[in-house]
């Protein structure tokens, strides 16, 4: 079975009249060609797709789709486009159809993978069969496979969601990060109902400046979603403004929720154990719900998630409801042991506002003392190293700085970065070390948020990841 190329480019109109020909199938990756198969050449961090083109046509390459000119008769048609990603993306979800019904997404700082976990779960508890995909994998059924970007790349997101119609799931629920906005990842999908969160800094390291950071996010409400679609926005975060008149600009329905929220309104969040009583005006009537989730953020993400998967068509009495049977999504401020009468919790937050956000969540819980544990990542944005020590040592009784993924710089030299707003904090580098000693100092009414790794199973050294759980260590140490 083959592919027009004509009808897998329709939409790069930027491409010279196209020859009606088929394709055995496409492909980004040069090792991956077979006889008859297009090759898309993509610009990489390191190479152009370009550079491989001599290979691929050796292998039997039977057309070339690139945003550069070649310098050589390829002796195969070559076609010019201005967006090869986008262009390689659409061809993928033409590829690999069809794929499931009903499709959203959610783009922000922080919360993604906690709002598409809730949207599945919100669908389960209302007998709609669902998926996530996103930081922790592709989950169905309470099972989780894969996991190495929040947003996979194009072909093998498409081919993922192909499986999962063939498997009879017509709902899907994915995180749309910005670098798989930037790099056109998403692109040839129309989710019907998107979400935002929030916007702080993060990934300056690629996007260079927030403003850049900002429009690559837009993009999920801007291009992606589907005309007349639904949009819920996080009318809290200073950022949603223009979230909003994005999506008024494509006509669609707009929903807000928080505090300023408009559809819920939430007039009071009152700790109860370790969960939260919160209480609201929905479209105009009192609500109220329990989440049983530590963290103001959370009831934020909880709300997107309940108005997102309203705008599927779940009754939304019967989502509310739902609310109250939440799971956490794992290291997303979890709950992981108890100690001496103390509560450990492991979290995500890697950013300065997310761990701020963490520490302030926690602080209704804390009887006593909040310590913290954290560290920052190396080869990654070095500017928001001081605000993180900052961070932690505003908002922490005791503050604990370790290393995280210090990668291919000198930990050391990290820690001495994170110090420079606020050198009044603990210093241990052995991340294991941090995390006993945390949990040593542990009497009844303190709270320990462990920081930065989240889910993560493995410490990056160099260029070699190592297995390392801040969970096992957790409960290692506590000797459960």
């Amino acid at each position: 079975m083959g592919f027009s190329l004509k009808m897998l480019l329709e939409g790069a109109s930027d491409a010279q009249e196209i020859r009606d020909m088929d394709v055995a199938g496409i492909t980004s990756h040069s090792q991956k060609v077979s006889s008859g198969f297009a090759f898309f050449a993509l610009p990489g961090a390191k190479a152009h797709g370009n550079e491989f083109v001599r290979d691929v046509i050796r292998l039997g390459a039977a057309a070339i789709i690139t945003d550069r000119g070649l310098d050589f008769d390829a002796g195969v048609p070559v076609y010019l486009v201005n967006d090869v990603r986008a262009c390689f993306a659409r061809a993928a979800r033409r590829v690999c159809e069809p794929q499931p019904e009903v499709a959203v997404a959610v783009t922000g700082t922080n919360g993604k993978t906690s709002v598409v976990s809730f949207i599945r779960q919100i669908w389960e508890l209302n007998n709609v069969r669902g998926a996530s995909v996103g930081t922790l994998g592709v989950t169905v059924d309470g099972h989780t496979t894969g996991g190495e970007l929040t947003t996979p790349g194009a072909m093998s997101l498409h081919q993922t969601l192909q499986q999962l119609k063939s498997a009879n799931i017509d709902h899907v629920a994915m995180e749309a990060s910005s670098h798989g906005l930037d790099q056109r990842r998403l692109d040839g999908m129309e989710f019907s109902v998107v979400g935002f969160t929030n916007l702080s800094r993060d990934h300056l390291d690629y996007h260079e400046t927030m403003e850049a950071y900002h429009d690559a996010k837009l993009r999920l409400f801007k291009d992606l979603m589907a005309p007349g679609g639904t949009c819920v926005i996080n009318m809290d975060d200073e950022e949603a403004t223009p979230f909003m008149f994005a999506g008024l600009e494509r006509e669609a329905t707009v929903i807000t929720v928080g505090e300023n929220g408009a559809y819920f309104e939430v007039t009071n969040i009152e700790p109860e154990g370790y969960g939260q009583r919160v209480t609201g005006r929905l479209v105009g009537e009192d609500a109220e719900f329990y989440l049983p989730l530590a963290g103001k953020f959370q009831v934020t993400n909880a709300l997107v998630a309940f108005a997102m998967a309203v705008s599927t068509g779940i009754d939304k009495d019967d989502a509310l409801e739902s609310l109250s049977k939440l799971e956490g999504a794992k290291g997303r401020l979890e709950l992981v042991a108890e100690h001496n009468g103390a509560a450990i919790f492991v979290d995500y937050a890697h950013t300065p506002d997310a761990l701020e956000t963490a520490l302030q969540a926690l602080r209704p819980f804390a009887k006593e003392r909040l310590i913290s544990v954290f560290g920052c990542g190396g080869d990654r944005d070095k500017g928001k190293r001081g605000p993180m020590g900052a961070a932690a040592g505003n908002n922490s009784d005791i503050a604990i700085l370790t290393d995280d993924n210090p990668r291919t710089e000198d930990p050391a030299a990290i820690r001495a970065d994170v110090l420079a707003e606020n050198s009044n904090l603990v210093q241990i580098a052995g991340r294991g070390e941090a995390i006993q000693h945390g949990i040593s100092l542990l009497g009844p009414g303190d709270v320990l948020l462990i920081a930065g790794k989240g889910h993560e199973d493995y410490q990056i050294i160099g260029e070699t990841k190592h297995h390392f759980s801040d969970h096992e260590v957790v409960l290692k140490a506590v000797g459960t």
